[in-house]
């Protein structure tokens, strides 16, 4: 079974195509044949080792990988909803030798829906971590219609999702963008768009001088950005950053590991995209041998979406 894997921590250099064997597979969980595997930045921390455990991935070999899309190819028992055939997209927890950059791969039938109708597999690829991190997010601010939401890092995957959810949710959404994207977070919904930058708090209350009711922080501002908040406000934050204790703010960072079998929300996801709420963005493909060049693109900086590695 054909994977991209490494088996010491570094640089893009270290990844590299292995054959390791399949995985076995249990009740209530379904194989897929994996067409494609989106590139986040959290493989890239996972393969230069920023998780800790020495120089070498315990037990010799670690393959990154989040989010997949494919083919259910095998269905274990207790599993209902699913078909052989089916096209799916899924979130992945990788451990060791299991994550999502590989072409055989067993996963819990909670962490799996249909693929959006018309979407191929690269595109589904790039919803299922971003999409549920960022309702997730969403959640956790628990705002109402008619609240104003601030957005750090708009143009990006997490933030970008967040800027549609809002919407979608009667939010008035203002949020960064460098020049280049002005337009593309404009185009997502954002009601307010101000430059990008550590003056990002000031810029919001211009725009809102009591501050807004909730805070995405999708570009790690950190203490920067709190102050865009109103007292008592939400904040989400990624990356663990729980704030610094003051004004009564309520920050809560996402932790996207405990929506990993939260089905019915990834199917909501799946539902907007079909409806146009919610809009799929791939930057580009590459062929899986290929994962060190996407893995050198992504921390170059300024894709636009999501890279993707094909299984074909």
């Amino acid at each position: 079974m054909r994977a991209i894997g490494l088996s010491e921590f570094g640089g893009p250099e270290v990844l590299r195509a292995m054959d390791l064997p399949a995985e076995p597979l249990g009740a209530g969980q379904v194989r897929v044949r994996v067409r494609a595997a989106a590139v986040n930045p959290t493989d890239t921390m996972l393969r230069a080792g920023r998780h800790g455990g020495g120089e070498r991935p315990a037990g010799g070999v670690a393959v990154p990988g989040m989010d997949i899309a494919g083919t259910v190819v095998e269905i274990g028992p207790e599993v209902t909803g699913r078909t052989v055939g089916e096209a799916v997209m899924g979130i992945v927890a990788p451990s060791g030798p299991h994550g999502g950059y590989r072409e055989d791969l067993v996963l819990p039938a909670r962490s799996v829906t249909r693929a959006p109708a018309g979407a191929g597999a690269p595109a589904a690829a790039t919803l299922p971590m971003n999409g549920l991190t960022a309702r997730q997010a969403m959640d956790q601010l628990a705002l109402r219609a008619g609240q104003a939401l601030a957005v750090t890092g708009a143009a990006g995957a997490f933030g970008g999702y967040v800027v549609q959810l809002a919407k979608a949710e009667g939010l008035t959404v203002i949020a960064d963008a460098a020049p280049a994207d002005e337009a593309l977070v404009r185009e997502l919904g954002a009601d307010v768009v101000i430059p990008r930058g550590d003056d990002f708090a000031a810029r919001v209350r211009e725009q809102f001088p009591d501050g807004v009711d909730g805070l995405a922080d999708g570009a790690l501002l950190g203490a920067l950005a709190l102050p865009a908040v109103r007292d008592g406000g939400a904040v989400a934050t990624v990356r663990g950053y729980s704030g610094d204790g003051r004004r009564g703010l309520r920050v809560t960072p996402v932790t996207v590991r405990s929506y990993l079998e939260s089905w019915e929300k990834l199917d909501q996801l799946r539902e907007l995209v079909e409806r146009g709420v919610v809009t799929l963005r791939v930057a580009a493909t590459y062929p899986a041998e290929q994962a060190p060049e996407a893995h050198r693109r992504l921390q170059a900086g300024g894709a636009r979406g999501r890279l993707v590695l094909r299984f074909d």
